[in-house]
């Protein structure tokens, strides 16, 4: 839990204002994580999701060093808990809507040791498939309210 952790996290709400916004931390420099980023803000129709590079100011306020420095996980918090890996992966689909929220319904059915066999595939060769940027993305001005430093 977030609340244990010695980085606090402050509540930020999300879009329609009745909860916390789920953060998605992400490699600001992979490729892939770009693409995802640009994907989620497509479909994030309730602006439900706020965005943060591992490597920003938000990620060392809010995340243990280890999530910030591997740089090998998407890391996501939800109700001030901290999701890694596939589970992050669901959490985030299951805040879109329709079939989005459909498939993390049934990616949860896999079991978890399996989701992450699959995770861990994708992470390793992400830079390969996908390359490096050398600078984090810039956020387009309808985008700024929803990407954290």
């Amino acid at each position: 839990m977030l609340s244990d952790s010695p980085h606090p996290v402050s509540v930020l709400p999300a879009g329609d204002g009745t909860r916390e916004a789920t953060i998605v931390y992400f490699d600001g420099t992979c490729g892939l994580c770009s693409h995802t980023v640009d994907f989620l803000l497509r479909h994030d129709r309730r602006r439900a999701l706020r965005f943060a590079p591992l490597q920003g100011a938000t990620a060392l306020q809010h995340l243990p060093q280890e999530d910030r420095e591997s740089l090998k996980s998407l890391v996501v918090t939800y109700q001030r808990q901290i999701l890694r890996r596939s589970t992050a992966v669901v959490r985030v689909l299951s805040e879109l809507a329709g079939w989005w929220r459909a498939l993390a319904w049934i990616l949860w059915l896999v079991p978890l040791p399996l989701r992450d066999i699959g995770y861990r595939v994708v992470a390793r060769y992400r830079y390969s498939f996908f390359g490096r940027k050398e600078v984090c993305r810039i956020p387009t001005g309808e985008e700024a309210a929803q990407i954290l430093p």
